[in-house]
C-alpha cells in the first residue's frame, strides 16, 4: 500500500472515531468516571495529533505521528472494552466499544501494510 492510500483510509477510519469520541464526550453516564473519560480524550489527542501534517500533505509525518499514537489508542480500545457496561450496557455503549475496538484493528492493518521504511 502506498503512503497516499494509507492516509486516505486512515482519515476515514480517523472521522469515525471522531464520531465515538463525540458519542462518549457528551455521554453523561462516564462524567463522573475519570478512568473512562480518559478515552474521549485520548482519541481526541491521537486524532489532532496527525492534523497538522494531514493539513500539509505530510504523509511521511502523518504515518509516524499515528503510529506513535497507536499504543495509546490500543490501550483506550482495550480499557473501554472491557468497562463501558461500568457505565452503561446500553446498546450505544456496546457499539462504541465495537467500533472503538475495530477502528483501532484497522488502524494496525493499514499500518502494517505499509513498507517499513514509510514509518
Amino acid at each position: 500500500m502506498t503512503p497516499d492510500a494509507a492516509v486516505e483510509r486512515l482519515q476515514g477510519v480517523l472521522a469515525h472515531l471522531w464520531m465515538v469520541r463525540t458519542f462518549l464526550k457528551h455521554a453523561d453516564e462516564i462524567q463522573d468516571d475519570e478512568e473512562l473519560l480518559d478515552v474521549p480524550r485520548t482519541l481526541f489527542d491521537c486524532i489532532r495529533a496527525v492534523e497538522p501534517a494531514a493539513l500539509r500533505n505530510d504523509n511521511k509525518e502523518y504515518l509516524h505521528r499515528l503510529k506513535g499514537k497507536l499504543p495509546k489508542l490500543r490501550r483506550a480500545a482495550e480499557l473501554f472494552q472491557r468497562e463501558f457496561r461500568r457505565a452503561s450496557a446500553h446498546t450505544n455503549f456496546e457499539m462504541a466499544a465495537l467500533s472503538l475496538t475495530a477502528s483501532v484493528r484497522q488502524i494496525e492493518e493499514i499500518l502494517a501494510a505499509l513498507p517499513s521504511s514509510t514509518t
